[in-house]
């Protein structure tokens, strides 16, 4: 193995979900950095259909401070439609990530309450200093999603590459209205799900999270 590929072999090995971050905030010069790199990502016809708004400092807080509370009250609005279910080794695969995560945290799987609580922490994104918000401008679908994916990708490997952490999160979709009017994010563009995202806290329960794989020959067939 070369050295350059030894070198991506560990970046690609070091990005996982982390759920604690310090409060410390990133440069903008290193942020900056960062999203220029994943500036390479491919897409069909080199069309790049991703619009990312970063939020931090006082935008996050405004989040931060409000989205738990909003989520609770029942305000939901999604530009895509949640509701896809896992069967058979999928849902073997979710059960296990989960469980993965409050194994980390000492939290039983039968209670309940400590769930809630683990999973409310989506909102405040996980103490992180920065999230940024992934859209797809209208009317593009699921190719430019598939695209989308890619540079988010792209964008979590050079947070890994740059000693950085990240946390792709679904569940910040959930009140994508909400978002735009913060953020001041125009209505045709729509959120497909957001990123938490900083310096890992290192010593945090959670960050100790590892989540398995399956193997090679359960994924990929090669044809000669």
């Amino acid at each position: 193995m070369s050295d350059l590929s030894a070198a991506f072999a560990q970046v690609v090995e070091g990005r996982r979900s982390l759920r604690a971050f310090k409060p410390e905030a990133v440069s903008e010069e290193l942020l900056t950095q960062v999203f220029q790199v994943a500036q390479r990502a491919p897409s069909n016809c080199n069309t790049q259909p991703w619009l990312v708004h970063v939020a931090s400092g006082a935008s996050i807080e405004k989040l931060r401070s409000e989205m738990s509370g909003r989520f609770m009250a029942g305000e939901m609005s999604m530009d895509f439609p949640y509701d896809g279910s896992y069967d058979g080794v999928y849902k073997e695969r979710q059960h296990g990530s989960a469980q993965a995560l409050y194994d980390s945290v000492g939290i039983e799987r039968a209670d309940k309450a400590a769930r809630h609580v683990q999973f409310m922490r989506n909102f405040t994104f996980f103490d992180a200093p920065h999230v940024a918000f992934f859209f797809l401008p209208e009317p593009f679908g699921l190719r430019e999603a598939a695209d989308l994916g890619m540079y988010a990708q792209t964008v979590m490997l050079s947070l890994t590459a740059h000693g950085l952490g990240s946390c792709p999160q679904t569940a910040l979709s959930f009140q994508a209205d909400w978002i735009r009017e913060v953020l001041g994010v125009d209505a045709n563009n729509k959120l497909l799900f957001g990123l938490s995202f900083g310096y890992p806290e290192t010593n945090a329960p959670a960050n100790a999270c590892l989540t398995d794989r399956a193997v090679l020959a359960d994924t990929v067939t090669f044809h000669q």
